[in-house]
């Protein structure tokens, strides 16, 4: 487990959304060692987190892969869903 990443993830997403404790944040390991982030928000505030035509979800991808290049960990994939 990559808790440091994780609780990242978290606390950037939970910035961004009206329902904070709604957020959460798990890891899968993917096909060929990718790490796999699965980023769940209440579906009220999926506007926010995709944003207009997708431009907040596209940076929240680069923030996060960022610092995870940080953290040694070179392959991740990040999806957003709803609840």
């Amino acid at each position: 487990m990559h808790q440091e990443l994780i609780t990242f993830t978290e606390n950037l997403v939970r910035s961004l959304v009206s329902e904070p404790d709604m957020v959460k944040v798990q890891e899968f390991l993917g096909d060929e060692e990718i790490i796999q982030l699965e980023i769940i928000v209440h579906e009220n505030d999926m506007k926010m987190v995709i944003g207009r035509g997708g431009k907040m979800a596209s940076a929240l991808r680069i923030v996060i892969q960022a610092a995870a290049y940080n953290m040694n960990i070179k392959r991740i994939r990040i999806n957003i869903d709803s609840f």
